[in-house]
């Protein structure tokens, strides 16, 4: 069983995305240029030291398939996944900004009603961007600032760590797409609730590494936190926390909607 898992995991699309990564990671590199800000490159978010803390700077590009198909939903996911960005690395999230090319005007209400309704949910604002309705397809990326006293990093797993995850079942799968949809139809309140343990766990000092479960889904998410902390890891799948709707093997590929990979001193 555990050699067709694997097998399936290494043809997943949602990890053979992430490889991806690998062309930014080799174009920037962290050279003495990159160095010199103190900024690592391959976190949620990058982290700017700035007075007593860190801005942090984050964007996510929606997949055009999905935005074609589902575009109120990847108008809250453009939001919904930067404000997890965030929150990922200890931080609250101050503003977004926006990239939307459509073909036409009307193209894009479905898309405007699904960021509005994620920046109310969320209470952020969306305070500009840059709009294009004559182009020849259909396009949207979301951009985010944010703010942290303390971070949680991608780069500080040790060996001998316990890993946690943290995320929300009360929700649905998506019907095409391994999404684990625990948001759109939840209490405000609670979204953001859920969301300040993150920096609670920073300040206090009770985490400070650990990524917010993306497209990858928990494998996909762990292999990137293994990579920029320079360590290995057991992931023993009898104790990883599974809806029971969903059969391990989709939910390990899953986003989750509030989903974050903890690395526990």
């Amino acid at each position: 069983m555990l050699s067709s898992l694997a097998a399936q995991l290494q043809q997943s699309l949602s990890l053979l995305h992430k490889q991806d990564i690998q062309t930014a990671s080799q174009a920037l590199g962290v050279g003495a240029e990159w160095a010199s800000s103190k900024v690592l490159l391959g976190d949620d978010c990058a982290a700017i030291p700035d007075g007593d803390g860190y801005l942090l700077l984050a964007a996510e590009g929606i997949l055009p398939q999905f935005l074609e198909t589902e575009p109120w939903f990847a108008g809250w996911s453009a939001v919904m996944v930067n404000v997890s960005d965030i929150y990922a690395m200890g931080g609250h999230p101050i503003a977004v900004v926006d990239t939307l090319w459509s073909q036409s005007s009307s193209s894009t209400n479905s898309i405007w009603d699904g960021m509005k309704a994620a920046a109310q949910a969320y209470n952020v604002p969306i305070v500009g961007g840059h709009t294009n309705c004559h182009s020849p397809y259909n396009a949207l990326s979301v951009a985010i600032l944010g703010r942290a006293r303390r971070l949680i990093t991608s780069f500080n797993a040790q060996p001998g760590d316990l890993l946690l995850v943290a995320t929300d079942f009360r929700g649905k799968s998506h019907p095409k797409y391994p999404f684990w949809d625990a948001a759109t139809t939840a209490d405000p309140v609670q979204l953001r609730e859920n969301l300040e343990i993150l920096p609670y766990l920073a300040e206090t000092g009770l985490c400070d590494a650990g990524k917010d479960i993306s497209n990858g889904g928990i494998i996909g998410t762990l292999l990137m936190l293994l990579e920029t902390s320079g360590c290995g890891a057991v992931l023993n799948l009898d104790q990883v926390p599974c809806p029971k709707e969903l059969a391990l093997e989709r939910w390990l590929i899953s986003f989750p909607s509030y989903g974050f990979l903890l690395s526990v001193h």
